[in-house]
């Protein structure tokens, strides 16, 4: 799959089969992450792989907007040390993995955003060290309609030169 295509089509999924993700798409989608630029190539994160069913469940019922972690095959957590920059490289780590698994057929959605400070110490995440979301990953369980996203008209959010001059 083109980039492009990848980011016209990505949508968020919450529903997984009950499917493993070989263990090379799984060492892509990491890789995706690592790859990612930061500023001055600081790359602030970590990456913890949790394929254990039993972790899965804990994290999600930790994560308030993410119970359905529990159901998914594989989750990443990103976690990030502390820099004036790392919420930004982290979140750019996010979306790379996002897209490089959607472009392989997996799934996944931002669950969390910070304030996931209970998941440390279930994890073995030192102190000092931040979540910045949980991902979890996994083969849709329906059929998404690639591409049908509801967004504003280019028109209303574009701008050429000046704000308010049309970009079209």
């Amino acid at each position: 799959m083109e980039v492009f295509d990848a980011v016209r089509t990505v949508l968020a999924v919450r529903q997984f089969q009950d499917k493993p993700v070989p263990e090379a798409i799984v060492r892509q989608i990491v890789e995706a992450g690592r790859l990612t630029a930061s500023s001055n190539n600081g790359q602030p994160w970590h990456f913890i792989v949790v394929q254990d069913k039993e972790t899965l469940r804990q994290l999600g019922a930790l994560a308030r907007t993410g119970p359905y972690i529990a159901q998914a095959p594989l989750a990443i957590v990103v976690a990030m040390e502390q820099s004036p920059y790392a919420i930004s490289d982290a979140s750019r780590s996010i979306q790379s993995m996002i897209l490089t698994a959607w472009s392989q057929g997996i799934g996944s959605n931002w669950v969390g955003f910070n304030n996931l400070k209970q998941v440390n110490p279930v994890l073995g995440i030192p102190e000092g060290i931040s979540i910045r979301a949980i991902l979890p990953f996994g083969y849709p369980v329906k059929a998404i309609g690639k591409g049908q996203k509801n967004r504003k008209p280019l028109g209303e959010i574009a701008y050429r030169e000046r704000w308010g001059q049309p970009f079209a």
